[in-house]
């Protein structure tokens, strides 16, 4: 039988990505003199990059865009992130409970891999650059029975990839939304993920020999 594993979006799931993000989006403005409202952009997390600057910039200048972004990145994003309330504690309770964690996110694989170690999260796997339905790929691949997120495209991701779907309410959507969306069970935030976990894992039936 394989581990029982835990798949957490990254951005307003596990991290407080909004400083960072904001202050690139700046930097990025001033460099290109293409007007960003950062203080928009973080209101409305989850999607891929190149999503959100195709409001801002023209179709052609999409993807230079992006590169330049997470160039930035590197620069401007790190050092004002921190990890939302509860999100070490939620994953050492998989770790504790035997289990593995899958960070699967919308972010560039290789500046979340730094995020994670920025921020001193302990994780299995990752996968970037994912969205929706895309998670769930990685869900099915990864062998996940559940997928915590914040946003609806988490709802979406956890249900394509048949993974039981925790939404968190620390991101753009509100409790009554996400479950509204799907979500089988909502939290206020991570500092209620443990118990919850806890009581899901006592809940499972016994393995088969």
């Amino acid at each position: 039988m394989s581990a029982f594993t835990v798949g957490f979006d990254l951005d307003m799931t596990l991290l407080d990505t909004r400083p960072g993000i904001a202050s690139t989006h700046r930097a990025l403005s001033a460099e290109t003199g293409v007007f960003i409202d950062a203080d928009l952009v973080v209101t409305r997390l989850g999607p891929p990059l190149t999503v959100e600057l195709a409001n801002w910039f023209p179709a052609e200048r999409v993807e230079a865009a992006a590169d330049r972004y997470r160039e930035l990145y590197r620069e401007h994003a790190f050092a004002p992130t921190v990890p939302l309330p509860g999100a070490l504690a939620a994953v050492e309770a998989v770790h504790r409970a035997g289990g593995r964690v899958a960070v699967i996110t919308g972010k560039y694989e290789p500046n979340a891999r730094l995020h994670l170690e920025h921020a001193g999260i302990d994780y299995d796997a990752l996968v970037g650059d994912l969205w929706a339905e895309t998670k769930g790929a990685a869900l099915r691949e990864l062998g996940a029975q559940v997928y915590v997120g914040d946003h609806l495209g988490d709802i979406v991701g956890a249900r394509s990839g048949g993974a039981l779907a925790v939404g968190v309410a620390t991101g753009p959507y509100d409790a009554e939304q996400l479950a509204a969306a799907g979500a089988d069970v909502v939290l206020a935030d991570l500092t209620g993920f443990p118990a919850w976990l806890a009581g899901y894992r006592a809940a499972e039936p016994a393995p088969v020999d």
